[in-house]
């Protein structure tokens, strides 16, 4: 037993030998792995986009001229109304009274008046025969110009509360269309406080709001077009008519208007337009946002060259809707990483597998 001790051992340690050298034989190199890659190709001509309402350039809150209580509105929001149609009225009792007290005050200040106008000529001629004093004929005259006066502010009086009655009734200088109803009928309102809203059709325009980032693309359009979301297939020309020199506080935004160019009748207040700029080449190549990494060292892009992985360091123009604009660091037509870039490393040997085209993806 104990000679044969040895022949196991050799007997085991060749066995091992051998299986050692059958896996040896049997290890395979892995396969490279498989990326997707889609080649670099110059920007698309783009068109800024911007999405906004058409409003009418002259808008004007309607308010009676005098205080009380509405009795009556006669338009609703939407209604097209003509120059001096009445629109609302007020509780004319009031205004009524009013104008009966200044009638009244003109009345007796024309009595007051007749009746110092009398004694200045009585006295005159007292004076003249020396039958009075020339001071009892001047106390007369000062009381006949008093008279004069109060009787010339009860007539401008009489004619403001006269007015103040058609002040009641309220009514637009030009044709328009009611855009919003800020009172109704029972209200008690002020003198200036708004009760309609109107806007004159003739010209439109539309607003929309535009971020800082993006005003010197706005200044520098030579042409902007205005679409209907209700008829896309309607374009018209617009033309920057005003621009906001300061930001709105909660949007962080700059709200310009767009006057659109003879808008045919199909162009409607409050309808949603949409403004594009005209369109500009870039001359720059495009990738997808998601071939871009940053290891720390700036803005990168991997790409597959000779079924390798290489970097190339990129400067970013701006990012835009549909990618990445560069400007240097790749050249047209070369095979970029488009997924699981940051995950790779120089050299490291690769499958590219082209991307679906963002147009035919579903």
């Amino acid at each position: 037993m104990i000679k044969t001790a040895p022949r196991v051992a050799a007997l085991l340690i060749t066995a091992a030998t051998v299986l050692a050298g059958c896996q040896a034989g049997d290890t395979t190199p892995p396969a490279p792995r498989a990326v997707l890659v889609q080649a670099a190709a110059s920007a698309p001509l783009t068109s800024s986009v911007y999405t906004g309402e058409i409003r009418a350039r002259h808008e004007v809150d309607l308010a009676f001229r005098v205080g009380g209580k509405i009795a009556a509105r006669l338009v609703d929001a939407g209604a097209e109304i003509k120059a001096g149609q009445p629109l609302a009225r007020l509780d004319p009792a009031d205004l009524e009274l009013a104008a009966a007290a200044a009638r009244a005050q003109l009345a007796a200040a024309e009595s007051e008046h007749t009746t110092a106008r009398a004694e200045r000529e009585r006295y005159a001629d007292l004076v003249a025969k020396k039958f009075v004093s020339l001071a009892a004929f001047d106390a007369k005259d000062n009381a006949f110009n008093s008279a004069r006066a109060r009787l010339e502010q009860a007539r401008a009086q009489s004619r403001i509360s006269g007015n103040q009655t058609s002040y009641g009734t309220l009514s637009s200088e030009f044709p328009a269309v009611v855009s919003a109803v800020l009172a109704d009928a029972g209200q008690v309102v002020t003198a200036g406080q708004a009760v309609l809203r109107i806007a004159r059709p003739e010209e439109k325009e539309v607003a929309i709001a535009i971020p800082e980032s993006r005003l010197a693309e706005l200044k520098a359009a030579k042409n902007l077009n205005v679409s209907l979301w209700a008829a896309p297939k309607i374009i018209l020309r617009g033309e920057l008519r005003e621009l906001s020199p300061a930001a709105d506080p909660a949007t962080r935004t700059y709200a310009a208007r767009i006057r659109i160019d003879n808008p045919p009748p199909e162009v409607r207040l409050g309808m949603t337009a949409r403004v594009i700029l005209d369109s500009t080449a870039d001359n720059k190549l495009l990738v997808p946002l998601s071939a871009v990494i940053d290891l720390g060292q700036g803005p990168l892009v991997r790409i597959v060259k000779d079924g390798k992985v290489v970097s190339r360091p990129v400067q970013v123009t701006h990012f835009r809707e549909d990618g990445v604009a560069l400007n240097g660091g790749l050249e047209a037509g070369e095979l970029v990483i488009i997924s699981g870039a940051g995950k790779l490393v120089d050299g490291q040997e690769v499958q590219a597998k082209a991307a679906t085209p963002p147009d035919r993806q579903r």
